[in-house]
């Protein structure tokens, strides 16, 4: 555990992951300061510290800049997790996706140039790969986006690296893969899979597959992305700038007679665990841990429509980047983070 004290803004800090951050930073010791809209996180998520003085919440919105100043204020490093999720909402409403994905971003990133902060760490995406067939996914090879959520999360990249080289700022932008686990909400018209079944099961409903169930995703615990960000941000400049430059020696052309130097500190990884799980064994791995506690749920089957716009057959991470120069190790796989997440939600959901 690192022993001195950080002030760490974590944008979304309501939402699911970033309610997560923030129970882990505040265990580790840090000031945690969260910035939400609560538009897509929940006050719920983050009341148990309420009365801790090491924690603020602030409620506001990343499109406003004079908000962003002041969450920003006095930290040290920024995890910004705000953003509006998923690739149909993106599909049905791309203008407020973009404002808050691009917009917000760039405020935020704005904010942290000003306040002079150490490091700003951004959740990325791997929608970002697009319409890339190569598996397992590198950081160095992507294709072209496939909604407009896609499009938001790789200008995000883009703004975190000019904004590196221009300014001199560290940011380091962590390419999520299919993030599960517990706080994630099963509410609303885009609730993300596993939750929506697991509802769905605990109600005793059929789950419905988009498509016949073969296409795959490497599902992540949200452990793992929380030891990815504490790496992210407290693994030390020297550190990583020599790792980059090791790694681009042996992963880049040569150019001129030599490798690239990394003279700022601006890169993304992927964040996962390296194993991906068809649409239909994550159901049936639901299925099997949900009835453990209802038996009549090992009956249920599901349903299936037509493949959904927007998505990918095929998503697995290669982590071997994350791994070498920011020394992640996931260890949680998807079978071990699926029994634990259902044991959550029977404890959180039945009450």
């Amino acid at each position: 555990m690192n022993k001195t004290k950080y002030r760490i803004l974590i944008t979304g800090g309501a939402g699911f992951i970033g309610s997560n951050l923030v129970d882990h930073f505040l265990d580790l010791g840090h000031f945690v300061v969260c910035l939400d809209d609560l538009s897509t996180g929940f006050e719920k998520n983050i009341s148990h510290h309420f009365e801790n003085p090491d924690f603020v919440f602030i409620k506001g919105d990343i499109r406003n800049m004079e908000t962003c100043r002041k969450a920003i204020k006095d930290c040290n490093y920024v995890l910004h997790q705000a953003a509006l999720g998923s690739v149909p909402r993106s599909i049905n409403d791309p203008a407020n996706t973009n404002s808050v994905n691009i917009t917000g971003f760039l405020n935020i990133l704005i904010a942290a140039r000003d306040e002079g902060i150490k490091r700003f760490v951004y959740a990325a995406s791997s929608s970002t790969y697009g319409d890339s067939e190569k598996l397992p996914k590198v950081e160095e090879e992507i294709g072209k986006p496939l909604s407009p959520y896609a499009v938001t999360k790789y200008v995000n990249e883009l703004y975190a690296d000019v904004f590196a080289k221009t300014y001199g700022m560290e940011c380091i932008g962590l390419r999520y893969f299919n993030v599960f686990g517990k706080r994630q909400s099963p509410e609303g018209a885009y609730a993300a899979v596993i939750p929506l079944w697991v509802k769905q099961l605990m109600n005793l409903e059929r789950p419905v597959i988009n498509g016949d169930g073969s296409y795959s995703r490497d599902f992540t615990y949200i452990d793992n992305v929380i030891q990815a960000n504490e790496k992210a941000i407290l693994t030390p400049s020297d550190k990583i700038r020599k790792r980059l430059n090791n790694y681009c020696k042996k992963n880049t052309p040569i150019i001129n007679g030599q490798h690239s130097t990394i003279a700022f500190i601006t890169d993304v990884f992927n964040i996962a665990f390296g194993q991906n799980t068809t649409l239909f064994q994550l159901f049936e791995a639901l299925r099997t841990n949900l009835a453990r506690y209802d038996k009549k749920i090992i009956n249920i089957e599901p349903t299936f429509q037509d493949f959904r716009k927007g998505d990918i057959p095929h998503s697995l991470a290669n982590v071997r980047k994350a791994n070498l120069i920011l020394e992640y190790n996931p260890i949680f796989c998807a079978s071990k983070g699926i029994e634990m997440t259902c044991e959550w939600y029977f404890n959180n959901l039945v009450k």
